[in-house]
């Protein structure tokens, strides 16, 4: 089968396209042959090696062997199924998260059954399916598991137009918020038709001027901190960062101290998330936001793009096509 490799960290141009051999699967195990997946602003920090402390995961001086496809969302079919899987049948159509195992980048990907995996509604493409996945997940976690965010509650998206801002706009609208965003002026009117009522632009406007408190600051970028943000936060308010070591020390000492929270994890089991999803999507109440679209023969050019960091939404690649 053909995979995106890389055998050390770098540039984009460390990857490349390869044929590998297919994997086998053993008894609680699916094979998905995958239609699509995307690239991700976490996976280019993987293929650089960064934040050095990741290497810990990944490998200290190149990535070890598990992790050289990366590929962290997908959708595909099952293809083959262990004789002990009963959640998934051949054939079926599926949408999901790999996790520290990664490897969707390729035509074929193993999971275990308990993998977070799901049936893809039907009303969805495999390209938009994917696109969908971590962003999601993410800011569910974020927002309702963290913040508990409830209806009436003041939301600040830093991030706004990205992959997981996108859809953390429109979950926190779902969820009775009322939901400012940070984004480029370029980039406000989407946010605002996605369901921001205030949009900052981050190019001329600082937030903290505008004279809002907010119940959670939700940064999806990692372009703030807990003290730039302290004095826009309610009493109670939570200050969520999706990434920054020192912020899971700062989650100790504001849980200690009271007041505003800093509160941090990673989400990597989603199968609650997932469920909320595909709701979502079956009752056409998500819009998918997708920038581009490359054919894993230009995973390097998409990897380049994502590098940029000026990517709206989603970047999705097309890996197999789906049937007819």
């Amino acid at each position: 089968m053909r995979a995106a490799m890389f055998h050390r960290y770098g540039p984009p141009e460390v990857l490349s396209v390869v044929d590998v051999p297919t994997p086998v699967v053993r008894d609680s195990q699916v094979l998905i042959r995958v239609h699509a997946t995307t690239v991700t602003s976490a996976e280019c920090g993987m293929r650089r090696g960064e934040p050095r402390w990741g290497r810990v995961i990944l490998g200290p001086v190149r990535p070890r062997r598990g992790v050289r496809v990366l590929g962290l969302e997908f959708a595909g079919e099952v293809v083959e199924a262990g004789r002990s899987v009963g959640r998934f049948r051949v054939g079926e159509r599926v949408f999901g998260f790999t996790g520290f195992a990664v490897g969707a980048a390729a035509e074929y990907l193993r999971l275990p059954e308990r993998a977070s995996i799901a049936a893809m509604p039907a009303n969805v493409g495999f390209a938009q399916a994917a696109a969908t996945v971590d962003g999601f997940t993410t800011a569910w976690y974020f927002l309702r598991d963290l913040a508990d965010l409830q209806p009436g509650q003041r939301v600040l998206v830093i991030g706004a137009s990205g992959s997981i801002g996108t859809y953390a706009v429109q979950l926190a609208r779902h969820l009775g918020a009322v939901v400012h965003g940070v984004c480029s002026g370029r980039n406000a009117e989407l946010v605002t038709s996605l369901g921001a009522e205030r949009v900052y632009d981050y190019t001329v406007e600082d937030f903290r001027t505008g004279g809002e408190r907010y119940d959670a600051v939700f940064d999806t970028v990692g372009r703030s901190s807990y003290s730039a943000c302290r004095p826009v936060l309610a009493p109670r308010g939570s200050y969520l960062p999706t990434t920054g070591l020192a912020n899971n020390a700062l989650a100790l000492w504001t849980a200690a101290r009271g007041g505003p929270r800093v509160r941090t994890g990673m989400s990597v089991r989603k199968h609650a998330a997932l469920a909320a999803l595909r709701e979502l999507l079956e009752a056409d109440k998500l819009q998918i936001v997708i920038d581009r679209a490359y054919p894993l023969e230009e995973i390097v050019e998409a990897h380049r793009y994502v590098d940029g960091g000026h990517k709206v939404g989603n970047v999705v690649v097309t890996v197999t096509d789906p049937p007819t």
